[in-house]
């Protein structure tokens, strides 16, 4: 039985010619999901995506919280890139660490894989109450001929198909339709990800990868210790948050006035890092931190007792992703001379928007969070101390939930404010 992991939505739209569906109004190709790349292939290709995860957290908006999921977005343009071609590919696997395509969907794949098997302990018996769901598919207008080649890639490394909706009679239905879908799969977090106006008669289709996570702690903070405490916020004032409280065995790093540490989740292969600089050193750690960084940080970590404090938060982000990409250097894709032939067999689509979603919760039983992306396409160890340390999250911090495995970082995100 295979759950999946955190939930996500890729958006495309454009114009095609006719196909036909089947009597489900399911368009998909016969063949069966591939096994995927083996670890050290995974490993190397979450090391690309991780990069790409940091790039893209330098483009957001510096101001208040953040939450995104890079594995979400890392998705979306994945299936995207199984139907681009030329200075379009191109273009997309620079920016975002893609590789030759057989080889990168094949990674991609087993990552997939690797993270589904995160809901089972060593013993290979379910972990209680966690959860890791992903979901993919895509909605194409009903008169539409897709390349068997891109539905070969889909239902071979990607376990999608194709429904059919009509965008041309009534597009509010269709994204009203896939609404529902992302809503249902990530347990209601993630409501209206495409927007009014966004789904309109010439949308073409929609192609939708949705993450829903939750995880306990391995070892749950108390609810009677939680209790208010300070935290200091980056204009220089104060609020009273919620403030979880917790002795224990952590891996750890304190150094320069920044600290680390490691939350695992139940059954020890995912984790939140927790990374807070110095007072009013932000902006530069967050300058300089990328995929290298990420790594060496772990490396550094160093088990032993510790009295951990972390503020309760609850929070969502949404933005689209478009301008963050152009900046990056993904832009053939957004002009009329984009090439995504490999979707409809004419090079007749361009990416109209990168719409992003998500959500995250995390309290004293654990973390839960959420995701969704769109694409649109239109036409055109040290010793253990004798004393226990304080790790006291009181200013703003980074946290990554991330697999230890892998390395694949599934959310990236920043507390500046615990109480917003």
């Amino acid at each position: 039985m295979k759950r999946w992991w955190m939930m996500f939505l890729a958006l495309v739209a454009a114009a095609c010619q006719p196909f036909a569906a089947g009597a489900a109004g399911l368009v998909k190709s016969n063949h069966s999901r591939q096994a995927g790349a083996d670890l050290p292939v995974v490993q190397a290709q979450a090391e690309q995506n991780n990069a790409f995860a940091f790039a893209l957290y330098r483009q957001w908006d510096r101001q208040g919280n953040l939450i995104f999921s890079p594995y979400s977005i890392s998705t979306a343009l994945a299936m995207a890139y199984g139907g681009a071609r030329g200075q379009t590919a191109a273009e997309m696997a620079q920016v975002a660490g893609f590789g030759e395509p057989q080889s990168f969907h094949s990674a991609m794949n087993g990552l997939d894989a690797q993270l589904a098997g995160r809901i089972y302990d060593a013993d290979g018996k379910r972990i209680r109450e966690m959860r890791l769901d992903v979901a993919n598919a895509l909605w194409g207008q009903k008169d539409t001929a897709f390349q068997a080649d891109f539905l070969d890639l889909l239902a071979e490394q990607y376990g999608a198909g194709i429904y059919t909706v009509d965008y041309r009679a009534n597009p509010e239905k269709a994204r009203q339709t896939i609404n529902d879908w992302v809503s249902d799969r990530t347990e209601k977090r993630i409501a209206d990800l495409l927007p009014p106006g966004s789904v309109q008669t010439d949308t073409r289709l929609v192609l939708a990868n949705a993450i829903y996570f939750y995880a306990p702690w391995m070892d749950a903070f108390e609810k009677d210790r939680t209790a208010p405490a300070p935290f200091y916020l980056p204009d220089g004032s104060t609020v009273e948050a919620q403030t979880m409280q917790r002795q224990g065995r952590y891996a750890y790093l304190l150094q320069d006035g920044l600290t680390v540490v490691r939350i695992p989740y139940q059954g020890g292969n995912l984790a939140m890092l927790v990374m807070m600089p110095a007072e009013g050193q932000m902006q530069a750690f967050e300058a300089q931190l990328d995929a290298n960084q990420f790594a060496a940080l772990q490396s550094q970590l160093q088990m032993g007792e510790a009295r951990l404090y972390l503020p309760r938060f609850e929070f969502s982000s949404s933005a689209s992703v478009k301008q963050m990409l152009q900046a990056l250097g993904m832009k053939v894709a957004f002009e009329d001379e984009a090439d995504f032939s490999g979707i409809t067999g004419a090079p007749d689509l361009k990416i109209s928007d990168v719409i992003h979603k998500a959500f995250v919760s995390c309290s004293e039983k654990g973390t839960e969070a959420a995701a969704a992306t769109g694409i649109t396409f239109v036409e055109t160890s040290a010793m253990m101390p004798e004393e226990p340390v304080d790790l006291r999250f009181d200013h703003p911090f980074l946290f990554a939930i991330y697999d230890i495995p892998t390395g694949q970082i599934l959310f990236l995100g920043r507390v500046n404010n615990p109480t917003k």
